[in-house]
C-alpha cells in the first residue's frame, strides 16, 4: 500500500506542473496577440482620436492635480538622474583617482551616461508614473465596466484606449530623454570640477574627445524602443485587470515589475546589437 501510493504521488504534482506551465504559454500568446493589435491599430487612433491623443500627452508630461505643481513626471525624471549623473561623479573619480587617471571622469560622463543612464532611468521614471498611472486608469476602467460600455457604443476599446497611450508615451518620452541626458551631463560635471576640483578645460576635454553625437542618436533609439515596450506591457495589464480595486493594485505592481524587466533587457539587446562585447570605443586623445 505505501509503495503503491509512493508510485502514484507524483502524478499530480505531474499534471499541474504541465497545466501550470500550459497556461504561462497561453498567457504569453494573448499577451503577443494584444501587442500586435495595439500596434496595427496606432494608425485607426492617429486618424480617429486626435484628441485623446493629445489630452495624454499633456496629462503624462505635465501631469494633472498635485503633480502638475512640481512639473510633472519631466521634474520627476530630471530629478533622477541628476541623482545619477552625480553618482557618476562621485564614484568615477574616486575609482580613477585610485590608479591616477581621474582626468578621465569626463570619459566616464559621456560613455556611462548616453549609453546607460539616460536611456535607462528615463525607462524607469517612464514605468513608475506614466505606466503606473496608465495601468490604474485601465483597470478601473475596466472594472466598472466602462471599456465595455465603449465598445457596446461602437468604439474601438484597443486603439482608444492602449493605442492612443503607446502613441502618448512616445511623444513623451522624447522631451523625458533630453532632460535625462542634460541633468546627467550637469550633475556629472557639477560634482567633478565644482566638489573635487577638477579643472573644468581637462574634464571638457576628455568629455568632448569621447562623446559620439552617433551614441545620442542610438540612445535616442533606445529610449523611444523601450518607450513602446513599456507602454505595451502596461496597458496589457491595464486593459485586462479584474478582481476589483484589489485586482487593479495588483494588475499595477505586475505591470511595473515586467516593465522594469523589459527596460533593462531592451537596453542589453540593442547594445549588444549595436557596440558588441567589447563596446565600440578606443581609449585615446
Amino acid at each position: 500500500m505505501i509503495e503503491v501510493g509512493a508510485s502514484r504521488s507524483p502524478a499530480p504534482r505531474l499534471r499541474r506542473a504541465v497545466n501550470n506551465g500550459l497556461r504561462a504559454w497561453n498567457r504569453v500568446g494573448e499577451q503577443a496577440a494584444f501587442y500586435c493589435r495595439t500596434l496595427v491599430e496606432i494608425r485607426i487612433a492617429f486618424a480617429q482620436y486626435p484628441t485623446e491623443i493629445v489630452r495624454l500627452i499633456a496629462q503624462m508630461s505635465l501631469g494633472t492635480g498635485a503633480l502638475a505643481v512640481i512639473g510633472g513626471t519631466t521634474v520627476i525624471v530630471g530629478f533622477l538622474t541628476f541623482s545619477a549623473g552625480a553618482l557618476v561623479a562621485v564614484q568615477g573619480y574616486n575609482q580613477l583617482a585610485g590608479i591616477g587617471v581621474e582626468a578621465l571622469t569626463g570619459f566616464l560622463s559621456a560613455y556611462v551616461n548616453v549609453r546607460l543612464i539616460a536611456p535607462l532611468v528615463a525607462g524607469i521614471g517612464l514605468a513608475a508614473t506614466i505606466g503606473a498611472g496608465a495601468t490604474a486608469q485601465l483597470g478601473a476602467q475596466r472594472i466598472s465596466e466602462e471599456i465595455d460600455a465603449l465598445e457596446v457604443m461602437g468604439i474601438r476599446s484597443v486603439a482608444y484606449l492602449a493605442s492612443t497611450r503607446v502613441l502618448a508615451g512616445v511623444v513623451v518620452v522624447i522631451p523625458l530623454y533630453c532632460v535625462a541626458v542634460l541633468m546627467s551631463f550637469l550633475a556629472a560635471r557639477f560634482g567633478t570640477t565644482a566638489i573635487y576640483g577638477q579643472s573644468t578645460g581637462v574634464y571638457d576635454h576628455y568629455f568632448n574627445t569621447f562623446l559620439q553625437p552617433v551614441d545620442l542618436i542610438w540612445s535616442f533609439l533606445t529610449a523611444i524602443a523601450m518607450a513602446i515596450a513599456i507602454m505595451l506591457v502596461h496597458t496589457y495589464y491595464g486593459y485586462t485587470a479584474s478582481g476589483g480595486p484589489a485586482g487593479v493594485g495588483e494588475a499595477v505592481g505586475r505591470a511595473v515589475r515586467s516593465s522594469l524587466i523589459v527596460a533593462v533587457f531592451v537596453t542589453l539587446a540593442i547594445s549588444l546589437s549595436i557596440y558588441g562585447q567589447s563596446g565600440d570605443f578606443n581609449l585615446s586623445g
